[in-house]
C-alpha cells in the first residue's frame, strides 16, 4: 500500500456539490482506504473533513506559506465574479475575502490544479442564462480560454488546468486523474489532456460506445417516447454520438448510464451544454435531418446511411424500438459447431 504522499485540498465554489456526491459513489467499500492505496491525502474537504472554523483556514494558510506541500487543488463549481469584478457575490466564511482570491492565492502554490465538473471547469450551469453571478470556469468561459486563471496559465509541471469535465463527473474519472498525477513514476503530461484539457484517459471515448441501444441505432429504429426502448437520438434529443465520455464503458455505479436509464445523454462533458438552444429532450432538425450529427460524419454520408439502414431494418427490430419491454426475441436459430 501506497504511503499517502500526495496532498489534494478540494474547494467547492459556485455550483451545486453534485460532482462530490458522484465522488461518493466510487466502486468501493471504504473510500477512505481507496484515497490512501493510491497515495492521495486529502488535506481538506468542506463535506468530507472534521475540521471547520479556524482549524480549516489553518490548513489553506499552511499551503499557502510552504508548511504544507500542495500537490492538487480540486476545484468543484464556478468561480463567481461577480458584482462587478469584486467576487463579493461568494466570499469564504470567517475570512471576507473572495473565494476567487483564495483560488488564485492556492493555485499559485499547486503544483497542479484541477477543476471537477463542467462548473468548475467550462461555467457549466452556473454561468446559464445571464449569468448574474458572472460565473466562469478556472482556465475557460465556455469554449473560449480565459476564465479566472487566463488563457496562459500553467502549473509548476507546465500543464495548463486539468479538466475532468462532467455533470457530474463520474468517481472513476476524478480517481484516476488523481492517481495519475501523484504517479511520479510515469510524470502526467499536456499530450494526457485533449484540446478542451480533459483527461483523454476517458474522453477519447464517446458516450455512443457501448451503448445498450446501439442495435436500434445501427438500424436508424427510434424511441417515440420516453419509455420506449429505441435509439434516443432522432427524436429524444440524445447526443451520445458527439459527448466525449466513457460513460456507457465506465458505468455508474457498475451498472447505469443516462441512455439506460432511458435519458437521452445532454453531452454534460462539453462546454455549453447547458444551454442547447432547445429542449433536453427534443432533437432539432432541417428537412427532418437532426442537426446533431455524430463526431466526424458528412450529413450526406449519415442521410444514406440512415435511409438504407431504415429499409433493412428487421421486423423485430422494429417493433421492439417503440415498445417498453422486449415483445419480439431474437430468433433461435439450430446450429452446428464445426
Amino acid at each position: 500500500m501506497a504511503e499517502p504522499t500526495f496532498n489534494v485540498l478540494w474547494l467547492q465554489s459556485g455550483g451545486c456539490g453534485g460532482c462530490s456526491m458522484s465522488l461518493l459513489c466510487a466502486d468501493t467499500g471504504d473510500f477512505a482506504a481507496q484515497l490512501r492505496q493510491l497515495g492521495i491525502h486529502l488535506l481538506w474537504h468542506p463535506s468530507l473533513s472534521l475540521a471547520t472554523g479556524q482549524g480549516a483556514l489553518q490548513v489553506f494558510q499552511d499551503c499557502l506559506e510552504g508548511r504544507t506541500p500542495l500537490h492538487a487543488l480540486c476545484i468543484e463549481g464556478a468561480v463567481l465574479r461577480g458584482p462587478g469584478g469584486t467576487g463579493r457575490f461568494h466570499l469564504l466564511a470567517g475570512t471576507q475575502q473572495p473565494m476567487m482570491d483564495w483560488v488564485r492565492r492556492l493555485s499559485g502554490v499547486a503544483r497542479h490544479v484541477v477543476a471537477v465538473g463542467s462548473c468548475a471547469a467550462y461555467g457549466g450551469i452556473s454561468a446559464g442564462g445571464s449569468n448574474p453571478t458572472d460565473a466562469c470556469g478556472l482556465q475557460y468561459e465556455g469554449d473560449q480560454c480565459g476564465g479566472l486563471l487566463g488563457a496562459t496559465w500553467r502549473d509548476p509541471q507546465g500543464l495548463p488546468v486539468v479538466n475532468v469535465a462532467g455533470c457530474p463527473t463520474h468517481p472513476g474519472w476524478v480517481l484516476e486523474t488523481l492517481a495519475a498525477l501523484a504517479d511520479g513514476a510515469q510524470p502526467f503530461g499536456a499530450e494526457q489532456l485533449d484540446s478542451l484539457g480533459r483527461p483523454r484517459a476517458y474522453c477519447d471515448q464517446l458516450a455512443h460506445h457501448g451503448c445498450a441501444r446501439n442495435e436500434f441505432y445501427e438500424y436508424k429504429a427510434s424511441a417515440e417516447k420516453p419509455s420506449d426502448l429505441g435509439c434516443l437520438m432522432e427524436h429524444m434529443g440524445c447526443k451520445g454520438t458527439q459527448a466525449h465520455a466513457d460513460c456507457n464503458i465506465r458505468l455508474w455505479n457498475g451498472e447505469g448510464s443516462c441512455a439506460r436509464g432511458g435519458y437521452a445523454c445532454i453531452s454534460c462533458t462539453e462546454p455549453g451544454f447547458e444551454e442547447p438552444g432547445h429542449p433536453f429532450h427534443q432533437t432539432p432538425k432541417v428537412a427532418g435531418i437532426p442537426i446533431g450529427l455524430p463526431t466526424d460524419m458528412h450529413k450526406a454520408w449519415f442521410v444514406a446511411l440512415a435511409s438504407l439502414s431504415k429499409s433493412a431494418t428487421p421486423g423485430r427490430v422494429k417493433r421492439n424500438a417503440t415498445a417498453d419491454h422486449v415483445v419480439v426475441a431474437p430468433m433461435v436459430r439450430k446450429t452446428r459447431l464445426k
